[in-house]
C-alpha cells in the first residue's frame, strides 16, 4: 500500500487558497497551449491564432465542464440553484471539458476562417496532455474516490486535509486515468508527427475513442452514483461517445481510402492514354 500524506493546499495566503489541484490544472493549460503552439506553427498556423482559440477552448471548457457536473449532480442544485455559480467551491467535470473546448475553438475557427478539422488535431493533441498534468493534481488531494482495494498498488490518504477516505486503501483511479492519458498523448503525438493519418481531424478522432474505452474501464475502479444501466454518467458518456467517435473513424478510413484508390485508377488511366497521344503526335505528318 502507498501512503500520500499531502495537504491539498499548496500555499496559504490569507483568504487566498492556492491547491494543488489548481497548480497542476494551470501547468496543464500552459503545457498544451505551449504544444499546439508548436504544432500549429509548422501547419501554416500564427502563434496568435492558437493563444485567441486557447482562450475561447478554456473558457468552454469551463462552462462545459460546469454544466456536465451540475447535471450529474441536478438533485443537489435544484435544491440550491445559486450554488450552480459557486464554481470556486469545486465541481467539474472532465467530459464538460472535452466538449465544451473544442465547440468554443471551433467557433472561434470558424468566425475567423480557420481550418476546424487540422485545428481539431493539434488542439486534441494539446488538451489529453492537460488532462494528464491536471490529473496530478487529483492524485495528490484525493478527489474523485477510487473503490476500496487490497493490491500492493492501492493508497491511503492519510492527510487530515485529504479529500479522500482518509486510511482507507482505495484503487488511485485517477493515477490509472493519468497513465492512460499519457499513452494516448504519446500515440496522437506520433501519428501527427508522422503524419499518419489520411485526414484531419483523423488524429482527434482517435484521441475521443481512446479517451473513452479508457474512461470506461476506470470507472469501475471509482466510487460515483449510478446514473442509468447502472452505470455513472462519466461512463455512460464514455461509451456513447467512444462508439460514436469510433464510427466516425472507421467512416473517415475508408473514404480517404476510396479517394486514393480513385486518384491510382486516374494516374493509371493518364499513363495509358499517353502512348496513345504520342503516337498520334508522331505520326501525325507535316503539310508540304
Amino acid at each position: 500500500m502507498i501512503e500520500i500524506n499531502i495537504d491539498p493546499v499548496l500555499v496559504r495566503l490569507g483568504p487566498v487558497l492556492i491547491t494543488w489541484h489548481g497548480f497542476f490544472t494551470a501547468v496543464g493549460v500552459l503545457a498544451g497551449i505551449w504544444l499546439a503552439t508548436r504544432f500549429a506553427v509548422e501547419r501554416g498556423f500564427t502563434e496568435d491564432d492558437i493563444m485567441s482559440i486557447a482562450l475561447w477552448c478554456v473558457v468552454g471548457g469551463i462552462i462545459g465542464a460546469r454544466l456536465f457536473h451540475v447535471v450529474d449532480a441536478w438533485q443537489y442544485y435544484a435544491a440550491d440553484p445559486l450554488a450552480i455559480l459557486r464554481v470556486n467551491e469545486g465541481g467539474l467535470a472532465i467530459w464538460g471539458t472535452i466538449v465544451g473546448g473544442p465547440i468554443a475553438g471551433a467557433i472561434y475557427a470558424y468566425r475567423n476562417k480557420l481550418s476546424i478539422p487540422r485545428l481539431l488535431d493539434i488542439c486534441g493533441n494539446a488538451l489529453i496532455l492537460g488532462m494528464a498534468i491536471g490529473r496530478l493534481g487529483d492524485v495528490i488531494n484525493g478527489e474523485h474516490h477510487g473503490s476500496p482495494s487490497t493490491a500492493p498498488w492501492s493508497v491511503a490518504y492519510t492527510n487530515p486535509q485529504t479529500l479522500g477516505e482518509p486510511g482507507l486503501p482505495v484503487h488511485l483511479a485517477v493515477g490509472y486515468e493519468l497513465i492512460w492519458d499519457m499513452l494516448i498523448f504519446a500515440v496522437c503525438t506520433w501519428l501527427l508527427y508522422k503524419r499518419y493519418m489520411p485526414r484531419d481531424s483523423m488524429v482527434f478522432t482517435t484521441m475521443i475513442a481512446l479517451y473513452s474505452a479508457g474512461r470506461v474501464v476506470v470507472q469501475f475502479f471509482r466510487l460515483d452514483a449510478p446514473f442509468i444501466f447502472g452505470m455513472s454518467q462519466a461512463q455512460f458518456s464514455s461509451f456513447l461517445v467512444g462508439a460514436i467517435a469510433l464510427w466516425i473513424l472507421v467512416y473517415q478510413w475508408t473514404r480517404a481510402s476510396r479517394t486514393i484508390d480513385a486518384d491510382d485508377d486516374l494516374d493509371d488511366l493518364d499513363e495509358e492514354d499517353a502512348p496513345a497521344a504520342t503516337a498520334n503526335v508522331s505520326g501525325t505528318s507535316s503539310p508540304s
